[in-house]
Formats: C-alpha cells, structure tokens, sequence
C-alpha cells in the first residue's frame, strides 16, 4: 500500500538531493506507521507533532476555536523546518504532555531526507517548506476501531474533542487537496501530481 509512497519519496532525493516531507491525516490512519516505514528504507531525520504541543499555560484562551491552536507552530517553523530546509542540523526539546514540561534535547545530525509526520504538520503556516504533502485517511469506522483498540479508556476524548479538532483543521485549510498523496489506508490510495 505505501510502496508508491517510497518511490515517490526516492525519485524526489534523487532529483532535489534534500527534500522534506509532511504526513498529515486523521488520527489512527497510519501517520505513525507510514513514517516509521520510511525511516526504515531511508536515512532520515523524523519529528513527530506530538513534541510540539502548546503547554496548556501557553494557549490562547480560544485555542480549541483555532485550528491546531494547540500546537507550537512557530517552534516547529524556528526549530525544525527553517534549519531542515537549509541542510542543517536540528536541535530541538519535545514538549511531553503526560509530564507537563520539556524533554530532554533532541540533536538531529543533517539528513537528506526529513520527514514531520502528525496532525497540523500541513498547517498553512508549515506547508510552504515541503517537497512533498502526504494526507492519509479512513472511513470513521475504521477510524475508530483503530483507536479503540489503540486508546481503550482514552477513546471518548479523541471521539468528543481530537477528531472535531482534526476535522475542522482539515475543512478550513483543505488539507486532503492541498497534498500530493491522498492515501486511504481502509481501502485504496488516490494520487495527485
């Protein structure tokens, strides 16, 4: 299923040299996954989202109005993307929820290949630095079997706040036609050019 994924991914390192990559979609599609794969084929540097949460103290008031209002964009803009578009090194602290506070940093040498992969990863603030947008999606039964049986307990807070969250972002910013890769890992894959 991902394998025109990985080719699009080598044809582009072989025609640009360095090239950063957004995997965006619906929580519990397989962003996580995906971008576990490449790092398996490629040599690369992967950033997840989840490192870059606003700490509650940091939002706005509104935050849950402002689609990924709750992410650290220009952290991720500063720290990440401006550093990994100029062949750079990263360096960077995760933002750990559970703990409430800053993790230890993460020193990421120069790659090729970089690839951000989570939710908001194509905000419009962020899009501009990719060389290639990915969405993955599945129908909402999947969707929420994947996370029930990922979540448990925790499945009510991604069904009541997460997903709408999500779902706003994707609908205002029309992420999916925004992207290159439109990938349905329930059924089947739809590209773009």
């Amino acid at each position: 299923m991902f394998l025109p994924v990985l080719e699009r991914i080598g044809g582009l390192l072989e025609q640009k040299g360095r090239i950063l990559v957004a995997i965006d979609g619906r929580c519990g599609s397989g962003k996580s996954s995906l971008a576990d794969l490449i790092a398996e084929r490629f040599a690369c540097r992967l950033i997840h989202m989840d490192d870059f949460y606003l700490p509650p103290e940091r939002r706005k008031r509104d935050w849950s109005e402002i689609p990924g209002g709750n992410m650290d964009l220009l952290r991720l803009e500063e720290e990440v993307l401006v550093l990994g578009k100029r062949g750079e090194p990263i360096s960077y602290a995760p933002y750990c929820c559970r703990e409430g506070k800053m993790g230890r940093v993460r020193i990421l040498p120069f790659q090729n290949l970089t690839v951000v992969e989570g939710s908001y990863s194509q905000h419009p603030r962020l899009a501009p630095y990719y060389d290639l947008k990915i969405f993955l999606t599945c129908s909402a039964a999947e969707q929420e079997k994947r996370l029930r049986q990922r979540e448990g307990e925790r499945y009510p807070l991604f069904s009541e706040r997460w997903i709408p969250l999500e779902e706003r972002y994707f609908l205002q910013y029309k992420i999916p036609q925004q992207s290159d890769i439109v990938l349905d890992t329930g059924a089947g894959e739809r590209r773009r050019s």
